[in-house]
């Protein structure tokens, strides 16, 4: 059902948005928010801003920094020298973690302002601010703005980069706690699209089979990862998780990531309180006495003398083949599986691969591995509905991905939805009230499972058949199954489909095609070689770099 919205004779308030980066591809994030009279920068990912040039007041009234990942706060350096006296709004641990990439005397120079969780901060007679915890990486937040008029209040929600799944070092952002903001704008990452992924523990659980399968094999593991954030959760999985806890192993990390790893340390009281409980049993990282033993190295030479085979964690920004040592035996390098940010593999590893300058060796293979760090499609739709907002802008993520979410119909139908491009200007006009969708009538039908000899019925009640979409699921009787995580998901074969395409349907596990591909998931394809890379392909279809 679309919005009923009532123009106000009486009151226009200016609401608009100006990406100078929308998150698209390796672009960073900064955005150009107005309410009313006021105007302010939420994140800071991008070195250049138009208003730089404009004169010498301040253009802005303040800086809000969602978290430190590079393609949020990358260009706070260079706002700050501008504008020396611009406030920068953060989070506490945000406030402590940007000592990544800056000293403490800068830092300190800056007018930076660490906020507490949930308590509201006024800014003038009629802005206020409140921060929430958005998950993703410790300290990232959602931002609330509240613009306070006479005949009603305002407000736009950002979320930066979230996550509503617990990791391990953070846990995810509560729908329970924005529950009743009723946003009339939502800004919201939309980093993965509509694709969907299993629960975050099954994720965990396959990355740790995979290294321990190669560990037996004799493999050495090399892992690039970004320095802050992924790279500290995998290492607190090898850390405690029960295949590796005692095993006689020695992990080795790069200065880079272990410098974020020493901030973490630094912060153990702000982490939840499972991290803290298990800090006080043993270290959360480094430990040369426990296993699996945790050490750090600058020179690769340090670790020539370590158990065999080892885990290396690198800065995906270093060169591979300074790592990979020929006389230590066979490599397997596991690649982040993930998208567009600044968290990805980044260029330089994309290039070795592209240019197989590690795949053409001998004792080298690579493989990706998914370990999420942003909310999948459903789990973004799930917050929009339960804020339903008026007002929808996608950011951050492959332009491509962010037009499938536009074009949800469960969205489109119910919001005003945006997907803007760097550049481009979005008003949002808003009524005096706001009606809400109506929730959408209940969709789970309870059935019974049956198991007779060769056979598997499945039983329902005939209310289903009262749907309209019925008739469309049961037009020839026969239906496909698959899994998608722990939840078997059925589709009605229509008469066009089975005349046309019953190949798909009787499709033999040893043909040659997408469906039996290593890289095939989500229908999508991730191997970093194929030109298909990230899209979406048909089951049946082939590439030359296809692998069983």
């Amino acid at each position: 059902m679309g919005k009923q919205i009532m123009q106000s004779p009486n009151e226009v308030v200016g609401l608009s948005c100006l990406p100078y980066g929308a998150g698209h591809d390796r672009e960073g994030i900064s955005l150009l928010l107005t309410m009313g009279e006021h105007r302010m920068l939420l994140d800071c990912g991008v070195t250049s801003f138009p208003f730089a040039n404009e004169s010498n007041t301040l253009p802005i009234e303040f800086v809000f920094c969602s978290h430190a990942h590079q393609d949020h706060c990358r260009g706070l350096l260079a706002l700050h020298q501008a504008f020396p006296k611009l406030p920068i709004y953060t989070s506490e641990i945000t406030a402590q973690l940007l000592t990544l990439y800056w000293p403490n005397s800068i830092i300190e120079s800056m007018a930076l302002t660490a906020l507490p969780w949930r308590s509201p901060k006024k800014l003038g007679e009629n802005l206020e601010l409140e921060l929430y915890p958005a998950g993703h990486l410790p300290g990232a937040a959602a931002l609330v703005l509240t613009y306070q008029t006479k005949k009603r209040d305002y407000k736009v929600l950002y979320t930066g980069d979230f996550s509503l799944s617990n990791f391990q070092l953070v846990e995810g952002l509560s729908i329970e706690g924005m529950r009743g903001l009723e946003p009339d704008v939502l800004i919201i990452e939309g980093s993965y699209g509509t694709v969907r992924h299993p629960h975050r523990r099954q994720q965990e659980k396959y990355l740790m089979e995979r290294i321990e399968r190669a560990l037996k094999k004799g493999e050495n593991i090399l892992l690039p990862v970004a320095p802050l954030g992924l790279g500290q959760e995998i290492l607190k999985l090898l850390r405690s998780h029960h295949q590796f806890t005692g095993k006689d192993l020695d992990i080795w990390v790069d200065q880079t990531v272990a410098k974020a790893c020493d901030v973490y340390l630094g912060l153990l009281s702000q982490l939840p309180a499972s991290v803290q409980n298990f800090a006080k049993h043993q270290s959360l990282f480094w430990d040369e006495r426990i296993c699996p033993r945790m050490s750090t190295f600058s020179q690769f030479e340090e670790i020539s003398g370590g158990k065999l085979p080892c885990i290396v964690m690198v800065d995906h920004d270093n060169p591979l083949l300074d790592h990979l040592v020929p006389d230590w035996g066979k490599w397997l390098i596991l690649f982040a599986e993930l998208l567009s940010d600044d968290t990805a593999i980044g260029s330089k590893l994309r290039e070795q691969v592209s240019n197989k300058q590690v795949s053409d060796i001998e004792y080298v293979t690579a493989e990706t591995y998914l370990l999420a760090e942003h909310s999948d499609g459903r789990n973004t739709t799930q917050l929009i509905h339960n804020l339903r907002p008026q007002h929808i802008v996608f950011v951050h993520g492959s332009q491509s991905y962010l037009i499938e979410l536009a074009s949800l119909k469960e969205l489109y139908n119910r919001y005003k939805v945006h997907a803007p491009l760097s550049g481009n200007l979005v008003e949002f006009p808003l009524g005096d009230r706001f009606v809400q969708p109506i929730k959408p009538i209940s969709i789970h039908y309870e059935g019974q499972l049956n198991e007779v000899g060769s056979y598997i019925t499945m039983l329902f009640p005939d209310s289903i058949s009262g749907d309209p979409r019925w008739n469309k699921f049961s037009d020839t009787g026969i239906i496909e199954a698959r899994w998608q995580g722990n939840e078997l998901v059925l589709r009605g074969i229509s008469q066009q489909e089975l005349l046309n395409s019953d190949k798909s349907i009787t499709m033999s596990e040893d043909l040659e095609c997408c469906n039996s591909c290593i890289h095939y998931r989500s229908q999508r394809c991730w191997n970093p070689n194929s030109p298909l890379y990230e899209f979406k392909v048909m089951a049946e279809g082939y590439c030359p770099v296809y692998e069983r």
